[in-house]
């Protein structure tokens, strides 16, 4: 369907609908609910009251649709002033609330990471797991139990079933490795 067509079909529909033929109102509204809301929201600044706007316009369209005149131009051009007139009005019966710039408003302190220092510390956080997964099993499993579950090197001997003096050592070996590992990329 082209513009054209789109265009006498909406010409029609608003025709009919001065006759009270309600299927072609519906269809008038199908064909410019999304446009017309949009004028009214982008005048109302506010959803429920171009909600509202929008029904008046509809309203409207329905009672004052034989005042359409096809010589002085579109008919969407006609709905368009009309959905304009009534989110004017709605704007003048609703002054904006007087606002300041952005500038003056109250700093507020935002504990919340910044983006940027997120990303350095995912960035830190993959290096980490990389390097880990380079080192023995042993030694990765120590490390990881130790420090992320947070396990005592007793607790975890205990767990294992080895020598107190062997976790200390995979431990601190697999901790050298890491730090090597952690340098070298930096």
């Amino acid at each position: 369907m082209g513009i054209d067509d789109a265009r006498a079909r909406l010409s029609d529909a608003l025709a009919r609908t001065a006759a009270k033929d309600a299927r072609a109102f519906n269809r008038v509204y199908r064909m410019t609910s999304a446009k017309l809301f949009g004028i009214c929201l982008r005048i109302c600044g506010e959803r429920k009251a171009a909600e509202d706007v929008l029904q008046e316009v509809y309203l409207s369209v329905w009672v004052r649709a034989d005042r359409f005149d096809p010589a002085r131009g579109s008919a969407i051009a006609w709905l368009s002033a009309v959905a304009r007139n009534r989110a004017i009005d709605w704007r003048r019966r609703h002054p904006a609330r007087a606002t300041r710039p952005v500038e003056e408003a109250e700093a507020l302190p935002d504990d919340a990471p910044l983006a940027s220092d997120l990303m350095l510390r995912g960035e830190a956080d993959r290096k980490l797991h990389l390097c880990l997964d380079d080192l023995e099993p042993r030694q990765r499993g120590a490390i990881r139990t130790a420090f992320f579950e947070g396990v005592t090197y007793a607790e975890l001997a205990t767990r294992d079933a080895t020598p107190l003096g062997t976790i200390k050592s995979w431990v601190r070996r697999g901790l050298m490795r890491l730090k090597e590992c952690l340098d070298a990329d930096s």
